[in-house]
């Protein structure tokens, strides 16, 4: 059957159930007269008789009852489901999937969404640590999170954070068998904990910088994790030197279980933004994701 022959099916099911063709006009929008063609047409195509009409009522054939309880109750499913759907327009609901690296994870991502999530029971979460560069449209991300330089220049990009800037820290245990590094070519001489990058196999890259001087160090140690978290770990424990987001060590320096060193080599970068495609931005789920997001 024709793709436009579910309207003609529709105005049948409505003017069988109704058993009008007046009120089924009406709940149909359409004049008695449109309708009474439309469903003439749909028995013309069938080849037969589904309604036995009289100038008092209208009732249906053996066939008129055959289709309409086949017809109907799939017409009711396909209805409601339809309205569901509509409520995703205006409350939210669903899943929104995000990937980002574990320091947005755990500084942005569940504080600003923990807080939010219970006011809205249908809205459900899947938060992916990876510290590769998702192609989110691909893996079917809905959102992204990554810091300024990293974001795909087609995509929409939200401001989440302040400038960011990192810290190389180590335990005082560390500092009692290893003199401080004060310039980047001190580093060679230390047990540096690295963090492997899955983009490329290669681990990261200090980026250091003074004066207008850029320095990209290739470090190395005996410990390499794929996690802030763990290379955090390591450090309190005196396993080596790490480059950490300053607000992962400030609490820790604070309380001396951590000491800095080269503060002026660690320049301020772009913060992290949140990115999605433009088609997104209109589900009432994303909206309230990207303003929790977007809440410093």
């Amino acid at each position: 059957m024709a793709r436009e022959n579910l309207n003609d099916l529709q105005g049948f099911v409505t003017v069988a159930r109704e058993r009008s063709f007046t009120r089924a006009a009406a709940q149909l929008g359409v004049s008695q007269s449109a309708l009474s063609h439309t469903v003439r047409g749909l028995e013309e195509r069938l080849g037969v008789r589904l309604l036995t009409r009289t100038t008092r009522s209208v009732s249906m054939t053996e066939a008129g009852e055959r289709l309409y309880d086949t017809v109907a109750p799939r017409m009711q499913d396909i209805e409601a489901e339809l309205v569901a759907i509509a409520e995703y327009r205006d409350h939210p609901a669903g899943t929104i999937r995000i990937t980002t690296a574990e320091h947005a994870a755990n500084t942005l991502v569940w504080p600003r969404l923990s807080a939010v999530l219970p006011r809205y029971p249908d809205l459900k979460l899947e938060l992916t640590v990876d510290y590769g560069l998702a192609d989110i449209v691909a893996q079917r991300y809905d959102i992204g999170i990554r810091l300024g330089g990293k974001v795909a220049r087609d995509m929409i990009a939200v401001p989440i954070s302040g400038p960011q800037r990192m810290a190389i820290v180590a335990s005082p245990a560390y500092f009692t068998r290893h003199v401080a590094p004060v310039t980047p070519g001190d580093l060679a001489a230390h047990d540096c904990i690295g963090l492997r990058l899955p983009t490329h196999g290669g681990l990261m890259v200090w980026d250091l910088h003074k004066d207008g001087e850029d320095v990209n160090v290739r470090v190395a140690g005996q410990w390499t994790f794929n996690g802030s978290s763990a290379i955090l770990r390591a450090a309190l424990v005196g396993a080596g030197l790490a480059y950490l987001p300053e607000d992962m060590v400030i609490e820790h320096l604070a309380a001396g279980r951590l000491q800095r060193v080269m503060p002026d080599w660690c320049d301020v970068f772009d913060g992290y933004y949140a990115y999605y495609p433009s088609r997104r931005q209109s589900s009432s789920a994303m909206r309230v994701v990207i303003d929790a997001l977007r809440q410093r």
